[in-house]
């Protein structure tokens, strides 16, 4: 997993008469948002993401690991894409991520699932 850094911002009105704001506007395509809410000592197994999509934890802590065993945890303010469609299992049985909640409690996120095309090998692609 890599860190990147989202920093291609213009300064401008989301809808006038509003103040301007920076944004960074992704390529725009078809999009589906859910609201999920992971029970107390959820974890996912083994498995690749649905969909090209971005994970935001709202409340709580969630981790996700590669297969290469890089293991992030993420809460409030911090954003994942989940792009490992077309990752291979390996001889351990491992296919694309595992995912679980941190703590005692349920997790909340909101995952923004897309129509991009997945690719191998190209961090850092969204600026």
């Amino acid at each position: 997993m890599t860190k990147c850094p989202i920093r291609n911002f213009d300064l401008k009105t989301m809808s006038r008469p509003a103040g301007p704001q920076w944004q960074d506007r992704q390529t725009p395509g078809a999009a589906q948002m859910i609201f999920t809410v992971q029970p107390a000592h959820w974890n996912g197994t083994w498995h690749p993401d649905p969909k090209v999509q971005w994970i935001i934890p709202l409340s709580g802590s969630w981790y996700v690991t590669a297969m290469d065993g890089t293991k992030v945890v993420m809460g409030p303010g911090e954003i994942s894409l989940g792009e490992d469609q077309r990752s291979v299992r390996d001889g351990a049985g491992r296919i694309g991520h595992y995912a679980g909640n941190v703590g005692d409690g349920p997790v909340q996120l909101l995952v923004i699932q897309t129509d991009e095309v997945p690719t191998i090998g190209q961090p850092c692609r969204f600026r």
